[in-house]
C-alpha cells in the first residue's frame, strides 16, 4: 500500500464484496447495483495503483476470476430473490457458465500460442527475415487477455440488472446474447492465431539462420553479460561499454543471457544475441571470437569460460575501492583490465591468487564526455551532486552513507544555500528498508525546499519543455533497435542497422540534456532516478561531488573537480585514506557533517582548495595517463590479446600436425 488512497480502495473492495450477498438476499436492487459498481471500480484501480496487493489476493484464493465469479453468483441470487422467470435464470446461468468455460478454453489456447512463439534465442542487428515467423497476435487478443475476457460478462450483468429495474426482460436477453456472441468470437479469433503459429520455425532452423549471419559478420571480440534478470537497473554494466566496443578495430558482438538484459539494452549497431540456456549457447557459431570481455562476475560466466579457444578478460563495470573490484574469483580469467595503477595495486589484496602479469592498465574510455574543472562555468548557486552508493549485497559490503548520515547531510546542505542534484544508486533500498526510508526522506526534503524556491515559474518552464523531451525520448527509443511485441516479434523485425544512426543518437542526447537543464532553472534541486540525465552529465553540472566509496568517485576524479568522501564511521583521516585509494584527493566528511561549511569553501573560494594538487596526482594513479588515450590503450590491449590467442592457436595446430603416434603398426 502506497498511502491512504490505496487503503481506502482496499476497504471499499472488501466492504463491497461483503455487502453483495447481504444485498442480494434482502433483496436491495439499488444497493446491489451500487456495491457491484464499487467492487468493479476498486478492482480496476487497484490493479493499476497496487498490483502487488492484487497478486497477494490470489494467495488467499481471491484471484480476479474468483472475484468475478462471486459477483456473477450474487447477481443470480438477487434475480432469484426478485422472482425473475425461471427461463431467464436458467438462460443466464447457462450463458455465464459457458462464458467461464470458454474463458478457460481461450486461456489454454493463449498459453499454447505463447509456448509455440518461444524461440531459443533473441537477436538484434542481425537480419533473420528468412525465418517464417508469423506476426504476434493483435494486442487486443494477446495482452492482458484474462482481464479483457472477464469483462465480457458486463453486457450480461448490465442487461439483467436493467431488466430487474424496468420489470421487462428484453434487456436481459440482449445482454446475455451480446456476452455469448463476444465470448465465442474471441475464442474463434484466438484459435485462428493458434493455426498461424504452426508456421513457427524449428529450433534447428533458428540456429542455422543465426549462425549463417554470424559467419557472414565474423565476430572477433565478444562482450558477455549475465546478471540483469531482476530489472534494467543492472544494465548500466553493459551500456557503459557499448561506445567503446563500437570503436574497436576488432568486430564486436554482445552475448546476453537473460531476457531483461535484451529488453533494456541501449542503442548499438553491434549484433546482439540473447541466449538464456547454456546448451543453446554452445550452438552458436563463435569460432572466430578471439577475446571475450566480462563486465561482471556471475555464475553463468562459466558457460562461456569453457571456450578454450578464446582469451577471457574481466573488465568490470567501474573502478572502486570496494572489495568487489579485487575479487579473487577474477583468477579464472586470462587477463584483468583495470583503469590505472590503483587497480593493479588493489589486486595485491588477493596476493598469490592474481598474477601481476595478468593485469593490464587500459584506462576508462567511457570518461571522455566528462568536462574538466577548468572548462566548468559556475552558476549563481554552488551545485552539489550527492550520489550515494547502495547498501550492497551484505552488511560487510555496505558503504552507503544514506543510512547513517544521508538525511543529516541534506539538511545541512540546505542550510548552506546550495543547489542539490540527488542521484541515488539504482538499487537503493533493494535490501535495506532503512536505506529506502532515508532515500524517501531526502526526496521529501528537496521537494519541500523547491516549493519555497519560486515554484510557479519553474513548473511553467518544466511543463513547456516536457513535450519536446518526450518527443526526443520516443525517437531515442526507436533508435535503440528494440521493437514492440514478444521475443519472436523481436527476431522477426531484426535487421542490420544503419550505422549513421549513431550521429543522430548523439545529437538527440545532447539536445535532451540541454533542454532538461535549461528548463529546470539555476536554483531548483533535482532528484535523478531515470537513465536520463546521464550520470556524467550530472558530473558536468556539478561544482562538487559528495559520494561514498564507489566507482562514481573514481570516474568523477577525471574532472579534477573537488569531491567529498563520506566517513560515516568517523575513522581517523589517515586510517581512512590508507584504506581507500580514492580518498587520496578527497575531502573527508564526518558523520555529523560538521566539516561541511569548511569543505564548501573550496567551491565558493577556489583559491582555498588545498586538495587540488592531490587530485591531479590521483587522477593519473587511478585512471592512467592522458596520453595515449584510454580508447587507444583499450584497443591496443584487445588487439594484442587477440594476436596472442591466434599465435597460440597456430602453434597448437602445428604441434598437432607434427605429432607422431607413439606406436606404429608392424609390417608383416
Amino acid at each position: 500500500m502506497r498511502g491512504t488512497i490505496d487503503l481506502l480502495l482496499v476497504l471499499l473492495l472488501g466492504v463491497g464484496f461483503v455487502a453483495l450477498p447481504v444485498l442480494a438476499l434482502l433483496p436491495s436492487l439499488w444497493g446491489f447495483v451500487a456495491a457491484a459498481a464499487v467492487t468493479y471500480a476498486a478492482d480496476e484501480v487497484l490493479h493499476v495503483r497496487a498490483p502487488a496487493f492484487v497478486r497477494r489476493l490470489a494467495a488467499l484464493h481471491l484471484d480476479r476470476t474468483m472475484r468475478f465469479a462471486v459477483r456473477t453468483v450474487m447477481l443470480l441470487a438477487l434475480a432469484s430473490r426478485m422472482d425473475a422467470p425461471g427461463v431467464v435464470l436458467v438462460t443466464a446461468l447457462a450463458v455465464l457458465s459457458g462464458h467461464f468455460a470458454l474463458m478457460m478454453l481461450y486461456t489454454a489456447v493463449h498459453h499454447a500460442v505463447r509456448r509455440r512463439r518461444v524461440l531459443p534465442l533473441v537477436v538484434r542487428n542481425l537480419d533473420l527475415g528468412e525465418l517464417p515467423i508469423p506476426r504476434q497476435p493483435p494486442a487486443l487478443l494477446y495482452r492482458r487477455h484474462l482481464r479483457k475476457l472477464l469483462h465480457l460478462d458486463l453486457p450480461a450483468h448490465a442487461g439483467l440488472l436493467a431488466a430487474l429495474v424496468a420489470g421487462t426482460w428484453e434487456p436481459a436477453w440482449a445482454g446475455l446474447a451480446l456476452t455469448a456472441a463476444l465470448t465465442v468470437a474471441a475464442v474463434l479469433a484466438v484459435l485462428g492465431q493458434y493455426r498461424r503459429t504452426r508456421q513457427m520455425p524449428a529450433r534447428d532452423e533458428v540456429f542455422a539462420a543465426v549462425n549463417r549471419q554470424l559467419e557472414r559478420y565474423r565476430p572477433e571480440v565478444a562482450l558477455y553479460f549475465s546478471f540483469a534478470a531482476v530489472s534494467r537497473d543492472f544494465m548500466y554494466q553493459v551500456d557503459m561499454w557499448i561506445e567503446t566496443l563500437e570503436r574497436l578495430d576488432l568486430r564486436p558482438v554482445i552475448i546476453l543471457r537473460e531476457g531483461a538484459s535484451f529488453r533494456h539494452l541501449s542503442r548499438t549497431w553491434i549484433p546482439v544475441v540473447c541466449v538464456p540456456k547454456a546448451d543453446d549457447l554452445a550452438e552458436l557459431e563463435l569460432s572466430g571470437v578471439r577475446v571475450v570481455l566480462y563486465p561482471g562476475n556471475a555464475g553463468k560466466n562459466v558457460h562461456m569460460l569453457r571456450v578454450a579457444e578464446a582469451k577471457h578478460v574481466f573488465i568490470g563495470h567501474g573502478d572502486s575501492d570496494k572489495f568487489a573490484s579485487s575479487n579473487r574469483v577474477s583468477k579464472v580469467y586470462d587477463e584483468i583490465w583495470v583503469a590505472g595503477r590503483a587497480g593493479r595495486d588493489r589486486y595485491q589484496r588477493v596476493r598469490h591468487a592474481i598474477s601481476d602479469s595478468a593485469i593490464v592498465e587500459v584506462g576508462r574510455p567511457q570518461l571522455s564526455p566528462i568536462r574538466l574543472h577548468a572548462e566548468h562555468v559556475p552558476g549563481p548557486l554552488p551545485v552539489v551532486l550527492y550520489a550515494p552508493t547502495w547498501e550492497g549485497w551484505s552488511d560487510d559490503d555496505c558503504h552507503t552513507s544514506l543510512i547513517p548520515m544521508g538525511v543529516t547531510l541534506v539538511e545541512r546542505l540546505l542550510a548552506e544555500n546550495v543547489r542539490i542534484v540527488y542521484k541515488p544508486h539504482p538499487l537503493t533500498g533493494r535490501r535495506s528498508a532503512e536505506a529506502a526510508a532515508a532515500d524517501k526522506a531526502i526526496r521529501e526534503l528537496l521537494r519541500a525546499d523547491n516549493e519555497r524556491r519560486d515554484p510557479a515559474a519553474a513548473e511553467a518552464a518544466v511543463a513547456a519543455a516536457r513535450p519536446r523531451l518526450r518527443e526526443i525520448q520516443a525517437r531515442l527509443d526507436e533508435l535503440t533497435g528494440r521493437h514492440g511485441g514478444d521475443d519472436a516479434e523481436q527476431v522477426r523485425e531484426a535487421r542490420v542497422p544503419d550505422r549513421a544512426g549513431a550521429a543522430e543518437w548523439q545529437d538527440l542526447h545532447a539536445e535532451w540534456h540541454r533542454i532538461f537543464w535549461e528548463s529546470r532553472g539555476a536554483v531548483r534541486h533535482h532528484v535523478i532516478l531515470r537513465q536520463l540525465p546521464h550520470l556524467y552529465e550530472c558530473f558536468n553540472q556539478a561544482d562538487i561531488l559528495i559520494s561514498d566509496v564507489s566507482s562514481v568517485v573514481a570516474d568523477f576524479v577525471a574532472s579534477l573537480k573537488p569531491y567529498v568522501l563520506t566517513n560515516a564511521h568517523d575513522l581517523p583521516d589517515d586510517e581512512f585514506r590508507a584504506a581507500y585509494t580514492t580518498a587520496g584527493g578527497a575531502y573527508l566528511l564526518d558523520r555529523a557533517c560538521d566539516r561541511l561549511p569548511e569543505i564548501l569553501d573550496s567551491v565558493r573560494a577556489p583559491r582555498t582548495d588545498p586538495m587540488a594538487a592531490a587530485r591531479r596526482t590521483l587522477k593519473e594513479y587511478v585512471l592512467g595517463p592522458d596520453r595515449p588515450t584510454s580508447m587507444e590503450r583499450f584497443n591496443s590491449a584487445a588487439n594484442a590479446l587477440a594476436a596472442k590467442g591466434e599465435a597460440e592457436r597456430a602453434e597448437a595446430a602445428t604441434e598437432a600436425r607434427q605429432e607422431v603416434p607413439a606406436t606404429a603398426p608392424q609390417r608383416t
